[in-house]
């Protein structure tokens, strides 16, 4: 969690790194993201302002998000106002979770004017607000808040800016440790020494009131005397300095497997041999790193939505149409008894009296002999009701045949649907995601847009290499794998894939070289890595020569039969 002493070095960082910088452009990656294009005297910075409620932010970031097709009209406003302002200041109130990054711009009019962004870092309530400096009011904010999502604060446009309610806490910058202290004592009884500072002290977050609390005494209480109220002090006196001195360690917490679990400003000794503490080379590089990968799967959860959606729906209907399609073959295995129906009646029909409801006739069809009571339609006669099993039972072959082809159809086109949310799953950018937009619309699963819009460049395979210098190409989606393999693979280069199991198509290029073990099992994890498998262990892949894969006549894409392969477990 960002807290508001973190974000104090943030704000020491940004000062010394851009004040008097320009802004060079303003980018809005997502619905609560902007990232700002800060010209300076050393050259250009990006600084990252998120209102994400998992990840708010300020920082310094090195990865620039990908950016819509269309800007938002809120980034169209920043840039507007904004765009070759100069940023003139960075101010914090005491340790408080909000920054304002002051802004001096030329108006439309030729005059200066005062702008600021108001970041928010608050959880859930996160927000970037956009405010003239010079009235308070607000001009825009990223997150619009009105009556139907709180009556206590407003955050809309043209009215005064309203900083949020603060909390009943001391701040470590105005307060003196002893202070603190007796507060953090006069609490309720038995109060963890953690969770008392968290009650008391402004801008902390947890991690940091557990390691402050881990530093006076393992598992102490807020009823501290004697040596412990004034080993409290001490810790509190040098955690004093550094939040003014802004001299902080940046570090992350990792657990056992390797993941990121939390940050701090300064050292963490509370978990021990049980997790590792990695520093790093400045507070806004901490933060960018531990949240880049997370972020970088959320994005793409939010910008692929409306494919996942989509598939998801059609798949959930084409399973429904095959399962429906199973139930009515099934009935149409009773067929024969229809033309023995037939039969029977046709051969009875001297017997059979018009008007019955029903025939008991002898069944020679049975070898032990034995009557069977055949249901007949009374407002027709017996000869129309053998028609009619007639015209059933050959009603019935054709729905047979129908079926089972249907099904097959249904089948292959339920495996492709699952093969492209697959791809979706594993799309790393927009331009993925394009492509496949490109493909379902050229399937039909999707409307082409009114006008002439440009079709999405190709991306790429992607390409690794491996220990022993083979090339090895993955391809990114179903589109991809068709080229990769028809197209631009030789005959004689190995083609992978993983048994039975939606993924990419993998590449190892021979170059008429002999391809050795060690490339066909790198090339064996990656195209498990790159499939619906991935993460699963001992899975099977398929590989033989391009020269044995081959395209069915009106498959799908990325659709393909094989012959003479090999199978290696991974």
């Amino acid at each position: 969690m960002l807290d508001g002493i973190f974000l104090r070095h943030i704000k020491n960082e940004i000062e010394s790194t851009a004040l008097g910088a320009r802004v060079n452009q303003i980018y809005q990656p997502n619905r609560d993201e902007l990232v700002i294009i800060l010209r300076t005297f050393g050259g250009t910075k990006k600084l990252l302002l998120s209102s994400r409620a998992n990840s708010p932010r300020v920082n310094f970031c090195t990865v620039t998000p990908e950016n819509p097709a269309q800007p938002p009209m809120f980034c169209m406003l920043l840039r507007k106002r904004l765009g070759g302002g100069k940023l003139v200041g960075v101010r914090q109130l005491e340790c408080d979770r909000v920054l304002f990054l002051d802004f001096e711009c030329i108006n439309e009019l030729g005059d200066t004017e005062g702008l600021s962004i108001v970041c928010e870092i608050m959880g859930m309530h996160s927000n970037l607000i956009v405010i003239n400096r010079g009235t308070g009011v607000i001009i825009d904010a990223i997150k619009r808040v009105d009556l139907t999502v709180s009556s206590r604060r407003f955050v809309l446009p043209n009215i005064k800016y309203e900083l949020p309610d603060a909390q009943d806490k001391r701040s470590i910058l105005s307060h003196s440790p002893e202070e603190i202290a007796r507060a953090a004592r006069e609490l309720p009884a038995e109060t963890a020494l953690s969770k008392a500072l968290m009650s008391v002290v402004q801008g902390i977050s947890p991690i940091v009131a557990r390691e402050l609390a881990y530093r006076v005494a393992e598992g102490a209480t807020n009823r501290l005397d004697g040596a412990r109220f004034d080993r409290l002090v001490e810790v509190l006196s040098s955690f004093k300095k550094t939040a003014e001195r802004c001299d902080g360690t940046p570090c992350i917490v990792y657990r056992e497997d390797g993941q990121p679990m939390d940050f701090s400003f300064f050292p963490i000794t509370q978990y021990g041999s049980y997790a590792t503490v990695k520093q790093t080379a400045g507070f806004s590089a901490t933060v960018d790193e531990f949240y880049e990968e997370r972020d970088a799967r959320e994005r793409m959860r939010v910008k692929s939505h409306s494919l996942q959606k989509l598939l998801g729906n059609l798949i959930d209907r084409t399973a429904r149409k095959i399962n429906k399609q199973q139930a009515e073959l099934e009935q149409c295995g009773d067929r024969e008894q229809l033309r023995i129906c037939g039969d029977l009646l046709h051969a009875n029909l001297y017997r059979i009296e018009r008007g019955a409801a029903f025939a008991e006739v002898e069944n020679f069809y049975d070898e032990n002999g034995g009557t069977v009571r055949i249901k007949l339609n009374p407002a027709v006669s017996p000869a129309a009701n053998a028609q009619k099993y007639y015209k059933d039972y050959q009603k019935a072959k054709t729905a047979e045949t129908v079926l089972t082809a249907q099904i097959e159809k249904g089948r292959e086109e339920l495996t492709y649907l699952e093969s492209v949310a697959d791809s979706v799953e594993r799309a790393s950018s927009e331009r993925e995601l394009s492509q496949i937009r490109e493909e379902l619309t050229e399937q039909g699963y999707l409307r082409r847009p009114k006008g002439k819009a440009p079709k999405p460049a190709q991306l790429p395979p992607k390409e690794f290499t491996s220990s022993d210098g083979f090339t090895i190409l993955v391809g990114r989606n179903n589109l991809q794998n068709d080229r990769l393999t028809l197209k631009t693979a030789a005959k004689t280069d190995v083609w992978l894939h993983t048994k039975d199991i939606h993924g990419s198509h993998v590449i190892i290029r021979t170059e008429g070289k002999p391809v050795s073990d060690t490339a066909i099992l790198e090339a064996a994890r990656l195209a498990v890595e790159h499939s619906k498998a991935r993460g699963s262990g001992n899975v099977p892949v398929d590989y033989t020569l391009v020269r044995h894969v081959s395209k069915p006549a009106g498959a799908k894409p990325g659709m393909v039969i094989y012959v003479k392969y090999k199978t290696v477990v991974v």
